[in-house]
């Protein structure tokens, strides 16, 4: 168990261990608490919800599992996310949300000073819940958004959705983990999102596993990674209809990517650590960029 953190799984929780939990989110001592497919009654998870609004230390928040499992809980966990200021990862994988529970719960998303990551997997998402995330990752220039978003395994979503959600991928200025794995994409939407990470600066991780696709999408996908500079570095392809080949291949260009990278970052610390040494070439420039996202707090707790 990490430091600061409350993590119970599968159990049938008492009104008394709900009394802790709110005391300890109250006294500000907890920084991730998961109740991940726990059992509790309705008032048990009112005071939960009350408890989170009062908190300033929580940083990590997993209902995974049906813990949110009707709409009065939804607006209960609105309603605590409209005060809270501290939360920057929301779980929410396998809750029967829905679009209308996610219209519920979006005003106060959208309005979250903290919020960077999300996972809305197996949430029975549909097109309209697809359009509310796109509000959550505002195109350059605008306010901050989300940096990691799960939206795993909801078949619910059409080419159509995904077109959108594509398109607002493309114009993200902060998303840099997209996890669509367990979706029935297929090659014209894995197609979309080809052109969305060749025009992205920032996306670094794709999970597209299991997602219906064939050799046609991952030629896209190796035309792009060849050919377009782009800040991807890592692409997951498992449990598709893609020869082994390909995905070789694939990798093959993303690790080289990394060394380069590597390669100039070395050079760029040795001449911060040199100044007095000299460029050959005065108008060359140098561009450093880091993978991975250093404090994340997405590999604290499993769905």
């Amino acid at each position: 168990m990490l430091p600061g953190s409350i993590q119970i799984s599968g159990e049938t929780l008492s009104g008394a261990e709900i009394r802790d939990i709110c005391e300890s989110l109250r006294e500000n001592s907890v920084r991730l608490l998961s109740l991940r497919g726990c059992q509790l009654s309705e008032r048990d998870f009112g005071h939960v919800c009350r408890g989170v609004a009062e908190s300033r230390s929580l940083a990590q928040l997993n209902l995974n599992l049906g813990i949110v499992s009707n709409i009065n809980r939804v607006k209960q966990l609105a309603e605590a996310l409209k005060t809270n200021r501290s939360v920057q990862s929301l779980f929410l994988h396998g809750s029967p949300l829905t679009d209308a529970g996610l219209a519920l719960l979006n005003p106060a998303l959208s309005i979250h000073p903290s919020l960077v990551a999300l996972d809305l997997g197996d949430c029975m998402l549909g097109d309209e819940g697809i359009n509310l995330i796109c509000g959550l990752l505002p195109p350059d220039g605008a306010k901050s958004g989300l940096k990691e978003l799960t939206l795993s395994a909801n078949p619910g979503v059409t080419s159509k959705g995904w077109g959108r959600l594509a398109i607002a991928v493309a114009h993200s200025s902060q998303l840099r983990v997209l996890n669509l794995d367990y979706n029935p994409l297929g090659d014209q939407v894995a197609g979309m999102l080809a052109v969305a990470v060749a025009s992205s600066r920032t996306l670094e991780v794709l999970d597209l596993e299991g997602t219906g696709l064939t050799n046609q999408s991952a030629q896209t996908l190796l035309d792009m990674v060849e050919n377009y500079p782009t800040a991807l570095r890592t692409l997951i392809l498992a449990e598709n209809n893609i020869s082994p080949e390909l995905q070789q291949q694939i990798s093959d260009l993303l690790s080289e990517g990394e060394e380069e990278e590597e390669t100039e970052a070395r050079e760029v610390t040795a001449r911060e650590k040199n100044p007095w040494i000299c460029q050959n070439n005065s108008s060359s420039q140098m561009v450093l960029m880091t993978s991975g996202l250093g404090d994340s707090l997405l590999a604290e707790t499993e769905m």
